[in-house]
């Protein structure tokens, strides 16, 4: 394997330093060192700053069924340029990832395709249809390991169902991952309820729709004593009852995306279907509440629910379109824009919320294979360099998932991913993805030589 030498590094932007990568370890961190003969490629990092290698808790990756949309080798080459070394894989696939085999399909193709690790996340009913548990402890047992369940895409609405699934997952230790939407007070919504739905006349869709659906279940966690994770919070009431129920002890963590802290319902006056999602984007008010929930700890995670679509189901109107955006390319800039010129977040913190937390609400922060590890000597070598001080113009049609349904189209956003690391093996340098190690004696920030 080669050996990288990261020079004059700024690790979680703090104090410069040299990083030595060796196989497949954080092998030194410290002032400026001589390799002593030892051949390794030099990176000049002197604008730079290091992150442990984000981790995704949600992405929808569509293979199997979905190639037309994208597939595990597009998404996750996305995500290395991304800045992400690990991702999970949700379980809405055609067949479902409702049994073993199928999960097991999908960690080998990730795995062959080399650029992350890919963990799939198991179905919490047969077929996503909310009526019988999947096989959980089989997929648990399999040779994935899964420890995240999850019918997204639709609701574990039946309350029994979820209470059952939240008994179950105890054994080994796994969680529930709830697409908090009660279906009733949803049917053919089309975007959040409120001035903008009512002015341009698109069925709303109620806060209390998702609101309703946390409250029971981190009640029904409290109660079995198990653990459950909340998808994609987007109202200021649901950071409001998450709060709550972490005052109480309850073993609830939640998640936001990058797009419910950037942008807002205003958008739908458009009628552009690219900002069509699930669940809708919100009010300012609901913006300014999961940032300062994500700042202060109530939302534990960034989760990108990267949902890639064929163009012909986004290119029509906005009845009949499809819900979702990609995200896994502007995830970290988002981040970048939204918390941390804000004031509202420090890199430590962003490596805490992209990395080490979702490592953790996964079990995958332990063993020769962890990820969210902190930047230590000894670690795996799962690193992220990123320009804080550069920009990127988003271009939907160039980037590396196959769908161009990026709501951030034509923005320019601040900060670059320079390069991805994935146990020491270089998966993105220059913003380059690399199929193949580097050879040579020096790579700098501009190019390789």
């Amino acid at each position: 394997m080669t050996h990288y030498v990261i020079r004059n590094v700024a690790p979680y932007g703090e104090e410069r330093c040299d990083l030595l990568l060796r196989d497949g370890l954080i092998a030194e961190i410290g002032k400026p060192f001589s390799l002593d003969g030892e051949q390794a490629v030099e990176i000049d990092a002197s604008t730079l700053l290091a992150l442990p290698g984000l981790v995704d808790l949600h992405t929808h990756l569509r293979e199997p069924g979905r190639e037309d949309a994208e597939t595990i080798r597009s998404g996750t080459r996305a995500a290395a340029l991304g800045g992400f070394t690990s991702v999970f894989a949700m379980a809405n696939t055609t067949p479902v990832q409702d049994t073993a085999g199928v999960v097991e399909q999908v960690a080998r193709i990730g795995q062959e395709a080399g650029w992350v690790d890919v963990h799939p996340v198991g179905a919490v009913s047969v077929g996503l249809e909310g009526k019988q548990l999947a096989e959980l402890g089989a997929m648990a047992q399999s040779a994935a390991q899964v420890r995240v369940f999850s019918d997204d895409g639709k609701c574990v609405d039946d309350p029994v169902l979820m209470r059952r699934a939240l008994e179950y997952v105890k054994a080994f230790d796994g969680v529930v991952a709830q697409h908090a939407q009660e279906p009733r007070l949803t049917q053919e919504s089309q975007m959040n309820e409120g001035v903008v739905s009512a002015e341009i006349g698109l069925a709303g869709w109620p806060a209390v729709a998702e609101e309703s659906i946390i409250a029971r279940d981190v009640l029904l966690a409290e109660h079995v004593g198990s653990r459950v994770h909340v998808l994609h919070v987007s109202t200021a009431g649901s950071v409001e009852i998450v709060r709550w129920a972490k005052s109480r002890g309850i073993a609830v963590t939640a998640e936001v995306t990058p797009h419910h802290l950037s942008l807002t319902d205003e958008e739908a006056r458009s009628y552009n279907p690219i900002f069509k999602v699930n669940p809708p984007l919100r009010t300012q008010a609901d913006v300014d509440a999961v940032r300062a929930g994500l700042a202060d700890g109530t939302i534990d995670v960034v989760g990108t629910d990267h949902a890639p679509h064929p163009v012909e189901d986004k290119e029509c109107e906005w009845a009949a379109a499809a819900f979702g955006m990609t995200g896994l390319e502007t995830a970290l800039p988002i981040v970048h824009s939204t918390m941390v010129l804000s004031g509202l977040m420090s890199w430590r913190d962003v490596a805490r919320v992209m990395s080490q937390v979702p490592a953790h609400i996964a079990r995958i922060d332990s063993g020769p294979y962890a990820q969210g590890r902190p930047l230590a000597v000894g670690e795996p070598a799962n690193v992220v360099l990123y320009d804080p001080h550069g920009t990127v113009t988003v271009d939907a049609k160039t980037q590396a998932t196959m769908s161009a349904n990026s709501p951030f189209d034509g923005h320019v956003l601040p900060g670059r991913v320079v390069a991805t690391f994935l146990r020491g093996r270089a998966t993105v340098l220059d913003g380059v993805p690399q199929d193949r190690q580097v050879s040579g004696t020096t790579a700098v920030a501009g190019g390789v030589s």
